[in-house]
């Protein structure tokens, strides 16, 4: 009686993969179009072709130069994902695009539409297993030979595209609100009466201040991003800085009709850290708290002891996140606001796991609203 392999498990895309025999008939198959691999060579882009199973059966040289890799039998038979070392690509038995991560992602969704007989462009994000990040534009073109189905599968990395995109969408748009609200506190101040006069200059104060950390947290992510931090790490008192983040936010425009309470049960604990790059985590979260509210909402922070000597900050909202959007949270350039406008929880992974010896993570449901967690060394 023959024995029927086993049917492997899989959250979107099959997971059943083509023997090693048939890669290597596939691979051979390919191997003999000598004066198409010289163009495809040449081409400064990723370009791969991939079988029915989403398997490598062709790499040309950009792909093993991003890799690292000399030799293409590396990558034969694996899928791009697990190339690329995407963090969901080991998380099940199945492998890349088997997870339930793998519905939102365009490379996968792209791949599938091609082996239907349908070429696609998608745009993807990847987290790699060392924590950087990955933007990249995908087109999948099908392809018939021999009686198969096959994709061809070209990859440009767009992350310098995105990155400007977000410096004009999201940071010059912040820095011009700031700056238009200090003009017009500014020309209140040309009629101003005398009772007026303090609270107009506190208002510039606080204005100017908002500006220069904007711009301040601009250069700590362009750093992080290219290993040029250097954490400072001071004594922090755990209520104390809460309570001074929460009166900053206070006065933020993020903040207007809505609440922000230090909860009362929060531990007053000492742990080392560096207090601007914690600042620029926990005001991150209380923004996205803030943002993800709605008016007359209070978002809670607040601090507790963990566990193996740890101390967790916590930043909690009453509304929940759609699915959909959970499994993109802590990618680069996605956000729930519109198209590049996505850093906020990509800064907070980044500098917490990067520079901060932390880590992050968030529980979400329609019961319990959103609460964002990040977990330190005590001191």
């Amino acid at each position: 009686m023959m024995m029927l392999a086993p049917v492997l498990f899989t959250e979107f895309a099959p997971a059943e993969r083509a023997p090693a025999a048939v890669i290597e008939h596939e691979v051979q198959s390919f191997s003999t179009l000598s004066p198409i691999h010289e163009c495809l060579n040449a081409i400064p882009d990723v370009f791969l072709i991939l079988n029915e199973y989403r398997q490598i059966v062709y790499a040309n040289q950009a792909m093993l130069k991003l890799i690292g890799q000399n030799e293409a039998t590396q990558v034969y038979g694996l899928r791009p994902g697990e190339v690329l070392d995407c963090i969901h690509a080991t998380t099940s038995p199945g492998g890349c695009g088997t997870t339930e991560f793998c519905r939102t992602c365009g490379a996968v969704k792209a791949i599938l539409s091609s082996l239907r007989g349908k070429e696609a462009i998608q745009e993807c994000r990847i987290t790699q297993n060392s924590g950087d990040s990955l933007d990249l534009r995908v087109w999948a073109t099908p392809m018939q030979r021999d009686g198969k189905i096959y994709s061809l599968f070209a990859v440009k990395d767009i992350s310098h595209e995105k990155r400007r995109l977000v410096l004009e969408r999201l940071f010059l748009h912040d820095l011009m609100n700031t700056a238009g609200g200090i003009q017009g506190v500014s020309e209140l101040l040309q009629d101003a009466s005398p009772e007026e006069l303090d609270e107009l200059k506190r208002m510039v104060y606080v204005l100017a201040d908002r500006l220069v950390g904007e711009i301040q947290s601009q250069r700590i992510l362009v750093a992080a991003e290219n290993f040029e931090l250097e954490a400072q790490p001071v004594l922090v008192k755990s209520l104390r800085f809460l309570c001074e983040m929460a009166n900053f936010y206070r006065s933020h425009e993020v903040a207007d009709e809505r609440y922000i309470v230090v909860d009362p049960a929060s531990q007053d604990l000492d742990f080392c850290s560096d207090r601007a790059l914690l600042g620029r985590v926990v005001g991150n979260l209380l923004k996205n708290a803030l943002e993800a509210s709605n008016s007359g909402d209070t978002v809670t922070l607040g601090c507790r002891r963990g566990p193996r000597k740890t101390v967790e900050i916590w930043v909690h909202n009453p509304t929940s996140i759609p699915r959909n959007v959970q499994l993109q949270i802590f990618q680069r350039s996605f956000s729930t606001k519109g198209a590049d406008r996505g850093l906020g929880t990509y800064s907070i992974r980044l500098l917490t796991e990067r520079y901060l010896n932390g880590k992050v993570w968030f529980t979400t449901s329609p019961e319990e609203g959103t609460t964002f967690t990040c977990q330190y060394p005590l001191a």
